[in-house]
């Protein structure tokens, strides 16, 4: 089993003909699709849409081919500057079709006999959902110039202020006991089981924070501040209005689920009063200690116990899960082992084209580990079931892609609290609970950072 990812599945190298080949195949298609958008108001509506959404396609996946293997590249070497070169290339061409973009979407929109046409046509019919909510989103679209503007400043706006915070935060060296760590290693002993490792390890944290604060939440204030300015130009209420209508939410259920956690809060703030308690702390519990372990967990698991561990655990609820989980850990899916200039945390790229799925995780060997491998391998499982879906159907909202994957990683922890026996069980609830606790304080904090305009980071 390898340890890294491989990409070969795109290319081998950027000097592979292929990756040549397909940046050239990319130019073509975008003169093909501004050369087509310009006779638009010559060409019948159904004939016109037919090759609108032909032409998108085989746009869609050279773009996918390039911007994949280029951004997976950069996740594992965020100084690469060959990749970097590469990724502002991408970047700029990918501009070079916002103000055709907005002309189909209006074109689209346009279309008054839309649902007849969509009812003739099978190709139209496979593309219903998207031709209808592009003709009820077309109140938020901007004039074909402005929108071209937005897409073009992006790079040196939005973009290129994620892309600082992301390579800041990869690269950044830690002190931790006279040696140099990544954020990623020093934020995994937080759950160690020493009191002290964890006290010093979060110190050692803050202390590297000191390094990049400002440019971190300078460069988080001017993300928000394009958000924020292009939901007022499009018409949108707020900045979540703009979020709620991307993720196909109404209000109401945000609202109720919002309520929700309120209604819980003081069951979550008498948990983490215990815990101060039975960790000797006697004014509440400090953050260091949030993901202290209440009693020691020393398994350890390697890669090769972390797969058998998932594919066991999910043969019981569907074998075309574990088979892919097999194919993802013996195919090198799975981009393993934290080290300096991989971004930290863990995510999941599917690739449905190809009918695979990356995986980034930093994978120390804890349980926790092994839960997060099977929460970006729900991801993956979804991945899977769209993989026959048509190219400019692959797109899903934020909801509906953490179902999948919420759902893997209950099953997993669930069943290691069922095989869990006395104190190991208690410890491996009390690890749920925690991982609620995280997420409710987490998800609530952003909920109020993103609702409220008025409020910017300050380190």
């Amino acid at each position: 089993m390898n340890s890294e990812w491989s990409l070969d599945i795109f290319y081998t190298s950027y000097q592979d003909p292929k990756f040549t080949e397909d940046f050239k195949r990319y130019d073509e298609s975008i003169v093909k699709i501004k050369e087509y958008v310009s006779k638009l108001s010559n060409i019948d509506k159904e004939e016109a849409l037919v090759t609108i959404l032909g032409l998108l396609e085989e746009h869609i996946i050279i773009e996918s081919n390039l911007g994949s293997y280029i951004a997976l590249r950069q996740s594992t070497n965020t100084s690469d500057t060959e990749t970097v070169s590469n990724m502002s290339v991408l970047e700029k061409k990918s501009t070079e079709l916002s103000k055709e973009m907005a002309m189909i979407d209006k074109y689209i929109a346009s279309v008054e006999n839309l649902d007849e046409l969509i009812e003739k046509n099978e190709k139209l019919k496979g593309y219903s959902f998207l031709l209808k909510t592009t003709k009820e989103n077309a109140k938020y679209f901007l004039s074909d110039d402005v929108e071209e503007v937005i897409a073009k400043m992006n790079l040196s706006a939005g973009s290129a202020w994620g892309n600082l915070q992301e390579y800041l935060t990869s690269t950044l060296e830690v002190d931790y006991n006279g040696e140099k760590t990544t954020l990623s290693g020093i934020r995994n002993l937080a759950y160690d089981n020493d009191a002290n490792v964890r006290k010093e390890a979060y110190y050692a944290e803050l202390a590297g924070y000191d390094k990049i604060k400002d440019s971190v939440a300078f460069a988080i204030n001017n993300i928000k501040k394009q958000v924020n300015t292009i939901s007022d130009l499009r018409g949108y209420e707020s900045p979540l209005h703009m979020t709620l209508r991307q993720a196909r939410m109404s209000k109401e259920t945000l609202d109720a689920m919002i309520i929700a956690m309120k209604e819980y809060f003081p069951k979550f703030q008498e948990y983490l009063k215990r815990k101060a308690e039975l960790l000797g702390h006697k004014n509440g519990l400090p953050w260091y200690d949030l993901f202290a372990l209440l009693g020691e967990n020393n398994r350890k698991f390697t890669t090769e116990e972390a797969k058998d561990y998932l594919i066991n655990h999910f043969k019981g609820f569907a074998d075309d899960l574990a088979e892919m989980v097999e194919e993802a850990f013996d195919n090198s899916w799975i981009d393993f082992f934290p080290h300096k200039g991989k971004v930290g945390g863990a995510f999941c790229a599917n690739l449905p084209h190809l009918k695979q799925s990356r995986v980034l995780s930093n994978f120390e060997g804890s349980l926790s580990d092994v839960v997060t491998l099977a929460h970006e391998l729900g991801h993956a499982y979804h991945g899977l079931n769209i993989q026959d879906h048509l190219p400019l159907n692959y797109e899903y909202s934020m909801p509906v892609a953490e179902t999948a994957s919420t759902f893997n990683e209950t099953v997993i922890m669930t069943a290691a609290i069922e095989e869990a026996k006395g104190k190991d069980k208690m410890v491996l609830i009390e690890s749920q609970l925690q991982d609620v606790t995280q997420i409710i304080c987490d998800i609530y904090s952003r909920y109020l950072f993103e609702s409220d305009t008025s409020i910017y980071v300050v380190m």
